[in-house]
Formats: structure tokens, C-alpha cells, sequence
């Protein structure tokens, strides 16, 4: 089985890139599974429900999110209702929405999950904590997993990789938007990438105007940030899967 991930969608644009192209190259991969970070798809802070469907229709089985998950007030009807889009599991029970999914491709269940690092970011619950419960409530009902670490900290996501390597089969990093060489299969036999990097405009400075973040930077005062433009790249990796074992053979990076 081949499982397709491609990093953090910013802007209106970066969506019409995806929805002429990831049918296509999804196919072209033999990629039976696709999961899509969209918390950025909107205008760069969440994602609207309509733009969310949209990513679901351009080829996405799952929709990941993150610390912008709630950007958009009319994303919490949608989280509620569907299956194929989650959000961070270590936000408080009362959020709308679910922090893991169990989805099927190929015949297989597969246990998906988002959880987001507490390190330079929101004071959630602890994420190891977090996951390790919903493996244990959902130990039986599930084939393979898989967890998008939305995290600020590289050395978190190295950390909950390597906790978790053996127990969840494919493990990658979102929210920086730069893409990082380390993919690899860990010794449990788990795939891992620290980041897959952005689907977004690469001119700006990860995908926003860099004249608004220079600014920011410079001046300390608040700035509305808006989308860069330019030329769109999709970022992400290719994790293959062995059938019989469960075990990730490769990881490659992916840029499109």
C-alpha cells in the first residue's frame, strides 16, 4: 500500500493547484490512500468548509489540521459531521470535531490521527499521553496507523516519532511549511519525515507576502498577513507499506 501525504495547503490558489493535479499524481504514484493538511487552505489562519470540501473532492481521503484549526467559525458543523476530516486530538473534549478517524483503503482499516506538539505552540494536553490512549481504545479495530505531528519543535516530532515507532506505521511532521531530507524508516519499522514542507506560493516566506513578514519582523507592531503569489509547488512524501508485515519498505519525498 502505497499512502501519499502532502504538507500544509496555504491559500486559494495552492487549492486550484491541487484539484488540477492530485488526481493525476496520485495515480501516477499507485498511491491508495492521500491525506492533506488544509489548516492554512483558506487565508493562511484555518480553513472554511467549502475549501475543505474542496480538497476532500480534489483527491484527498483525509483532511489534517492544526493550530489554525478553528479559524474559520463554520469549519466546527463540518468536523462534527464528517469522518474524513479531523482535528488536533489533544485539544480540550469540547472541541468540535474528533482527533482520529478510522478510515478504509484497499480493504484495510486505517487508524488516522492528528495530534498537535506543545513546544512554542498552544498549551494542550500532552500529545504522547493523548495518543497513547486512543491506541489503546481503538487496539483490535484498526490495520495500520497513522499521525500527522503538527508541531512547532523538530525535536518533539523526532521524540513522538520514536515513542510511538512499531505502534503507528506512518509518522510525518507538519506546520513549518519547509520541507526537511530526513526521511527514513525507523527501527520499529515505522516511516517517518520531520516535515513535509508546503503546497503553497514559494516566492513569499512560507507561503505569505514577504513584504507582511519582513514588516512584522522590523517593525513588532501587528500586520495582516495576506497569501504570497508567484509559482505554487506541492510538497509531501510517498510512505510505502508491506501488506504482510505492516512495516514501512520506503519513504520519499515528493515535490510537484
Amino acid at each position: 500500500m502505497n499512502i501519499m501525504t502532502i504538507g500544509d495547503v496555504v491559500g486559494i490558489g495552492a487549492i486550484e493547484y491541487l484539484e488540477e493535479r492530485l488526481w493525476r499524481m496520485r495515480e501516477s504514484l499507485g498511491a491508495s490512500f492521500v491525506v492533506v493538511n488544509g489548516e492554512n487552505a483558506t487565508d493562511i489562519h484555518g480553513v472554511s468548509a467549502a475549501d475543505a470540501k474542496r480538497l476532500y473532492e480534489a483527491g484527498a481521503d483525509l483532511v489534517t489540521l492544526g493550530n489554525h484549526a478553528f479559524g474559520r467559525r463554520d469549519i466546527g458543523t463540518l468536523l462534527n459531521d464528517e469522518a474524513w476530516i479531523i482535528r488536533p486530538a489533544n485539544y480540550p473534549p469540547l472541541t468540535p470535531g474528533s482527533g482520529y478517524t478510522i478510515l478504509e483503503a484497499e480493504g484495510r482499516r486505517l487508524l488516522c490521527i492528528n495530534v498537535m506538539g506543545t513546544a512554542l505552540m498552544d498549551a494542550l494536553a500532552c500529545p504522547f499521553a493523548t495518543v497513547d490512549r486512543i491506541l489503546a481504545r481503538e487496539a483490535g479495530r484498526y490495520d495500520i496507523a497513522l499521525m500527522d505531528i503538527h508541531a512547532e519543535a523538530t525535536s518533539e516530532k523526532l521524540a513522538l516519532a520514536r515513542y510511538f515507532d512499531g505502534r503507528i506505521t506512518v509518522m510525518f511532521g507538519t506546520h513549518t511549511h519547509v520541507q526537511t531530507a530526513d526521511e527514513q524508516v525507523l527501527p520499529g519499522g515505522s516511516g517517518y519525515m520531520t516535515d513535509l514542507g508546503m503546497t503553497g506560493p514559494v516566492g513569499g516566506v512560507i507561503g505569505t507576502d514577504a513584504a507582511c513578514v519582513i514588516e512584522k519582523f522590523r517593525t513588532k507592531m501587528p500586520v495582516r498577513f495576506r497569501v504570497a503569489e508567484g509559482e505554487i509547488v506541492a510538497c509531501g512524501a510517498l510512505f510505502a507499506v508491506d501488506d504482510a508485515t505492516g512495516r514501512v519498505t520506503s519513504v520519499k519525498r515528493l515535490r510537484f
